[in-house]
C-alpha cells in the first residue's frame, strides 16, 4: 500500500474522531478526564499524529460522544485500517534503521583485504625469501594473527547486520498481509478433504496461540482472553470446497460493554475474596479468567469479520449452537460499574438462550444477513445472548461463500464455549467509584 493510502486511512479515522468530539460539545480537557487519558494523547488521536494500539479507548470515546450504532461500526472499520497503516509504517522505519546500521558497520575496502593481503602467499611456517631485514625488530606472528582476528570480527559484524535486516523485513511482509482486528487475527487453511495446507498461519501484532487446521468439514475461530494490554488476539480456521486458503478471519471480543456499568459477572466467591472490578472492557477477559467468572444474565459479543484479500466474501448466515443447559449458578453477582447512565444501543443481533431452538435474530433496526466483506471493508457484528432460567454454554457458526467456494467458520471464546448464566434472585454487589470494597446492592 502506498504512503498516500496509509496517510489517508489514518486521516479518515482521525476525521471521524474529530466529528464525534465536536458534536459532543465537550472540550479536550473534559473529554480526556472522562476517558482517563491525557489531553495531549487525545489531541494526537484526533489530529491523526497517533493511532491507539487498542480499540477499547476509541470505543469509550465514541460512546461518551453518543455515537450511533452505524458510527460505531464505521469507526471500528476505520481504526482497523489506520492501525494496519501504523504497523506498516513502524516496520518500515525499523527496516530503514537496520539498513542504516548495516551501512555504518560496513568494513572499508582497505580493512580485512589489506590485512589478509599482507600474509597472502606466505605459509604459516614459511620463511620469507628476503634476507635483508630492516634494522628494527621484525613484526611478530601474534601481530599478523591480531590483524586476521580484526578482519574476521569485522566480517562477522557485516554478516550479523545483514541477518538482522532480513529478520526485520520478513515480519514486515507477514504483518502487511493481515490488517484485521485490535486484539491480532490468525487464519488457518483447510481443503475439502479436511487436510491442512502447508502454509503456516500469520497473525497480527498481538501474539496469540497459533491455529491448527481442522480435520472436519467446519472451521473454527476463537478469541484469546486478553490481559496483556494490547488488543485482543484471535485465531481462526475454516474449510472450503478447494485447497485455497480460507478468505476471511474472525476476531472476537467476548465481553462488550454497552456502558461502563453494563457488564455483570457471577463469581463463586465472597466479596472479601474478589478484587476491584475490571476497569475497562479490554481488562474483562483477564478479570473473568482470574475469578472463574461467568456472564450474568446476558453477554454481548462483538465479531469483527474481515477478508484476507481483495476478493469479496459473502457472509451467508450466523447460527447459534447451544452445547449444554443446566440450572443457573448459585453464585454472587458483581457489577463492573456503578452510577452509569444509559449506553448507546449497539445490539445488532439477539439470542434468547432459554428457547427450545435458539436462533440469531435481527435487533436494533439492523438488516439481516447476507453481508459482504473484503480486506479493505470489514464488518463488526454485535451479538447479545441472554437467559433468565439456565446456565448455558454456547458458540456460533458463520457460513460464507466466495465464488464457487464456501465454508463455515466456528466462533467461540479462546477455544472454549461462551457461557452465560441466569442471575435471578442472586445477591448483587457494587463497587462504588472511589470506594475500597464491594457493597451489597439493595433489592
Amino acid at each position: 500500500m502506498s504512503g498516500a493510502t496509509e496517510s489517508g486511512d489514518t486521516e479518515a479515522f482521525a476525521q471521524l474522531l474529530r466529528e464525534l468530539k465536536v458534536r459532543s460539545g465537550l472540550s479536550y480537557g473534559v473529554l480526556a478526564k472522562r476517558l482517563h487519558m491525557s489531553t495531549s494523547t487525545l489531541h494526537r488521536y484526533c489530529n491523526g499524529t497517533a493511532v491507539p494500539v487498542d480499540y477499547a479507548p476509541v470505543e469509550r470515546l465514541a460512546r461518551v460522544c453518543r455515537a450511533t450504532p452505524q458510527e460505531l461500526v464505521e469507526l471500528h472499520r476505520r481504526w482497523i485500517l489506520a492501525d494496519a497503516a501504523r504497523s506498516r509504517k513502524a516496520a518500515q522505519a525499523a527496516a530503514e534503521t537496520a539498513e542504516a546500521g548495516a551501512a555504518e558497520r560496513t568494513v572499508p575496502a582497505d580493512g580485512p583485504e589489506a590485512a589478509l593481503s599482507e600474509t597472502d602467499g606466505v605459509a604459516e611456517n614459511e620463511v620469507p625469501a628476503v634476507v635483508d631485514l630492516p634494522a628494527g625488530p621484525a613484526p611478530s606472528r601474534p601481530r599478523r594473527r591480531l590483524r586476521r582476528r580484526t578482519a574476521l570480527i569485522a566480517s562477522v559484524a557485516v554478516v550479523a547486520a545483514l541477518g538482522s535486516l532480513v529478520y526485520v523485513l520478513r515480519p514486515t511482509s507477514e504483518r502487511t498481509a493481515d490488517t484485521s482486528a485490535p486484539t491480532s487475527t490468525r487464519s488457518a487453511d483447510a481443503g475439502a478433504s479436511g487436510q491442512p495446507s502447508s502454509a503456516p498461519p500469520t497473525g497480527r501484532k498481538t501474539p496469540g496461540p497459533s491455529a491448527s487446521a481442522s480435520n472436519t468439514p467446519t472451521g473454527k475461530a476463537s478469541s484469546q482472553a486478553a490481559g496483556s494490554g494490547s488488543g485482543q488476539s484471535d485465531s481462526g480456521q475454516g474449510a472450503s470446497s478447494s485447497n485455497d486458503p480460507v478468505p476471511l478471519t474472525v476476531s472476537t471480543r467476548p465481553y462488550v460493554y454497552d456502558s461502563p456499568c453494563s457488564q455483570h459477572f457471577l463469581v463463586d466467591s465472597e466479596p472479601s475474596q474478589v478484587g476491584p472490578p475490571a476497569p475497562s472492557e479490554q481488562d474483562a477477559p483477564r478479570w473473568a479468567a482470574a475469578y472463574g467468572a461467568v456472564s450474568s444474565g446476558e453477554q454481548e459479543v462483538a465479531l469483527t469479520v474481515q477478508g484476507t484479500g481483495a476478493e469479496t466474501v459473502v457472509l451467508e448466515a450466523l447460527h447459534v449452537r447451544v452445547l449444554s443447559k443446566a440450572a443457573p449458578l448459585a453464585w454472587n453477582d458483581y457489577s463492573m460499574g456503578v452510577g452509569c447512565g444509559g449506553g448507546v444501543d449497539t445490539k445488532s443481533f439477539d439470542i434468547a438462550l432459554d428457547g427450545g431452538s435458539p436462533t440469531v435474530t435481527v435487533k436494533g433496526g439492523q438488516r439481516d444477513f447476507p453481508y459482504k466483506v473484503s480486506e479493505s471493508d470489514p464488518e463488526v457484528f454485535y451479538v447479545v445472548a441472554h437467559t433468565t432460567a439456565h446456565d448455558v454454554r454456547w458458540d456460533l457458526t458463520l457460513d460464507w461463500s466466495s465464488g464457487s467456494r464456501h465454508g463455515t467458520v466456528h466462533v467461540d471464546n479462546a477455544g472454549t464455549p461462551f457461557r452465560t448464566s441466569a442471575d435471578v434472585g442472586r445477591p448483587g454487589y457494587d463497587y462504588p467509584l472511589g470506594g475500597g470494597e464491594w457493597i451489597k446492592r439493595e433489592s
